[in-house]
């Protein structure tokens, strides 16, 4: 594939080729602005980044403005796809310019990747994420989203609307394959498909849950909070929804998929208030969780379950077409 024309004239270097100890003071202010802006403690993610850094081992980019590091992004590749994981510039030196750059700079470096086909980044501290020029902006497409919160000091008062014959059950890993299936047959023409190509087989679906599971990036999978929805046989999986923890006291719905089958029967509204219950029970005072800003059925369900929009930002993806 070749590289995009666009060009980066900022200073931009190798992560390898830079100190986790020159690095510390952009992390810092990092999790510093996850904290204010989204109760989310970044902590864990950002002393992985200081980790991979110090072994040389994180691919992507520093922005050096003078004599020191202003902001960073970095990379992953994974079965024909590239993840851009981060892009974060400090305060006093953030402008579009100066994150294009760091954008750019892992895009080109992306493409030049043998395979890979497709480029996806969600980007929750980069300004101005709607309306905003890219690089490489004739394979660009953006889908605005929305990041949402709601108290949890009167979630007992939600009243139940569990569909007859359904039973509510702790989500567990055993069920994570037929998981993955329900998630495939689900966002079938789904517009969060075209988001994330994990939503549209079962293999990638079982990836998708695995990195929910096991990786810190959607924050600390918390099982008590995360519920499986199961015909009266107690066999066919009708839906699903999986919580963590972001915080000490902030949980984050992960996933709520329901099989279409059971849409619009208040299924996805009975998981959900389950698993708010259960992080409220836990001592959370506050959970958060994303939606794309076209599903206005989504939005408006959260809506009447006390949520409100606290951040707006963009799921990007690059791809030849």
């Amino acid at each position: 594939m070749a590289a995009l024309a666009d060009r980066h004239d900022a200073p931009v270097v190798d992560l390898r080729t830079v100190s986790a100890e020159s690095l510390a003071p952009v992390l810092e202010e990092e999790v510093a602005a996850w904290r204010t802006e989204l109760d989310w403690d970044f902590r864990l993610s950002a002393d992985l980044v200081r980790r991979f850094v110090h072994m040389q081992a994180l691919s992507g980019f520093a922005l050096y403005r003078g004599r020191q590091i202003a902001g960073y992004s970095y990379y992953v590749c994974e079965d024909g796809k590239g993840l851009i994981g981060d892009v974060y510039v400090m305060r006093e030196y953030r402008s579009v310019d100066h994150e294009n750059a760091l954008l750019g700079a892992a895009l080109d470096a992306l493409w030049k990747t043998p395979g890979i086909r497709r480029v996806e980044a969600q980007l929750m501290m980069l300004s101005s994420p709607l309306d905003r020029a890219v690089p490489g902006l004739s394979w660009f497409r953006s889908f605005p989203r929305c990041f949402m919160v709601a108290p949890l000091d009167r979630v007992s008062k939600l009243p139940p609307k569990c569909p007859p014959g359904t039973i509510i059950t702790k989500w567990s890993e055993a069920r994570q394959d037929d998981s993955a299936r329900l998630i495939a047959s689900a966002y079938q023409g789904h517009v969060d498909s075209q988001i994330n190509d994990q939503y549209r087989s079962t293999p990638g679906a079982r990836r998708f849950l695995m990195n929910i599971v096991e990786y810190p990036g959607c924050g600390t999978f918390f099982a008590p909070a995360s519920y499986a929805a199961l015909d009266p046989s107690g066999r066919e999986l009708r839906g699903v929804s999986l919580a963590s923890m972001v915080a000490s006291d902030v949980g984050h719905i992960t996933q709520v998929c329901v099989a279409n089958s059971e849409r619009d029967k208040g299924l996805g509204y009975e998981l959900v208030r389950h698993s708010l219950i259960a992080l409220a029970a836990h001592g959370c005072r506050l959970v958060s969780l994303t939606v794309t800003a076209s599903n206005r059925n989504a939005i408006s369900l959260y809506e009447r379950m006390g949520f409100t929009i606290r951040r707006d930002f963009a799921a990007y993806v690059w791809e030849p077409r």
